[in-house]
C-alpha cells in the first residue's frame, strides 16, 4: 500500500529560518539600545531626584486645585443668580502624625522617594498607555506618604517594587488565530522593527548618541524643570503644600 505524501515546501522552511534571523538581530538589537538608553536615563534621574519629585508633587496638586474649581463652577451653575461664593480655596493638609519617631520620618522619606523615581511618568515616555497608570500610582503613593504612616508606606513601596502596581493588560488590535507560522513570525518581524523605530528616536537615546558629551543635557533638564517648579508653584500658590 502506497502512502500518499504531502512534499514540505523547502522555499517555506528557508524563509522562515530567514525571518526568524531577522527577528533574533532585531530583538538584540532593540534591547542593546533600551539598555543603554535605561541606564543613560538612570543617571539623569540620580541628578534630578529633587526636581522630579516636586514636579510631579505640584502637578498633583494643580489638578487637584482644577477638579475644585471645575466642581465650583458646577455647583455655581446649579444655584444660578442666587449662589453666593464662601471664602476662597483652602486645601487642608493632614499632618502625619502617625510616629513621632525621627527614625520613621527618615524611613518613610527615604521609602517615598525611592518608590517615587521608580514610578515616575517620564519613566514611562515610551510608553503612553502606562502615562496615565505611572500618574495614578505616584497621586496614591504622594497621598499615603502625606496621611498614612510608614507601615502603609512600605506595603505600597513593596507592591510597587514586585511590578503589580504597573501592571497593564494588553488587548491585541490584530488577533491571530490560525495563522501559518510564517505570517506570525511576519508580523513579530514588522512589530521589532516598529519598536526599534521608537526606541531609536526616543529623545534620550539621540541625545546619548548625538552629543558630544551626553551629561551636559542634565542642565538642559534642570532649566526644563526648575521652569515647570516655578509654573507650577505660580499656579498652586492659593493651596497649602505639604513639608516634604
Amino acid at each position: 500500500m502506497i502512502k500518499n505524501s504531502f512534499p514540505i515546501s523547502i522555499d517555506n522552511e528557508q524563509e522562515q529560518l530567514l525571518l526568524k534571523a531577522k527577528i533574533n538581530l532585531l530583538q538584540q538589537e532593540l534591547n542593546e539600545i533600551e539598555q543603554k538608553t535605561a541606564s543613560f536615563e538612570t543617571v539623569l534621574r540620580s541628578h534630578l531626584e529633587n526636581e522630579l519629585i516636586e514636579e510631579q508633587e505640584l502637578t498633583v496638586l494643580y489638578k487637584k486645585l482644577q477638579l475644585a474649581k471645575k466642581e465650583r463652577r458646577f455647583a455655581q451653575k446649579k444655584k444660578g443668580k442666587n449662589f453666593k461664593q464662601v471664602g476662597g480655596l483652602k486645601v487642608i493638609a493632614k499632618n502625619s502624625t502617625n510616629s513621632p519617631i525621627e527614625d520613621n520620618q527618615k524611613e518613610k522619606k527615604r521609602l517615598y522617594r525611592e518608590a517615587m523615581l521608580f514610578v515616575h511618568p517620564d519613566k514611562f515616555s515610551m510608553h503612553d498607555e502606562k502615562i496615565d497608570l505611572a500618574t495614578e500610582v505616584t497621586t496614591k503613593l504622594i497621598k499615603i506618604y502625606q496621611t498614612g504612616n510608614l507601615a502603609e508606606l512600605q506595603i505600597f513601596h513593596t507592591h510597587i517594587f514586585s511590578g503589580n502596581a504597573m501592571m497593564h493588560f494588553y488587548e491585541e488590535s490584530e488577533k491571530i488565530t490560525n495563522s501559518k507560522e510564517d505570517s506570525y513570525l511576519q508580523i513579530e518581524l514588522e512589530k521589532l522593527e516598529k519598536q526599534l523605530q521608537i526606541a531609536k528616536t526616543k529623545h534620550t537615546y539621540k541625545v546619548l548618541t548625538e552629543y558630544e558629551n551626553p551629561l551636559t543635557f542634565i542642565d538642559e533638564l534642570k532649566e526644563y524643570y526648575h521652569d515647570r517648579i516655578f509654573k507650577l508653584k505660580k499656579r498652586t500658590r492659593k493651596a497649602n503644600m505639604f513639608d516634604l
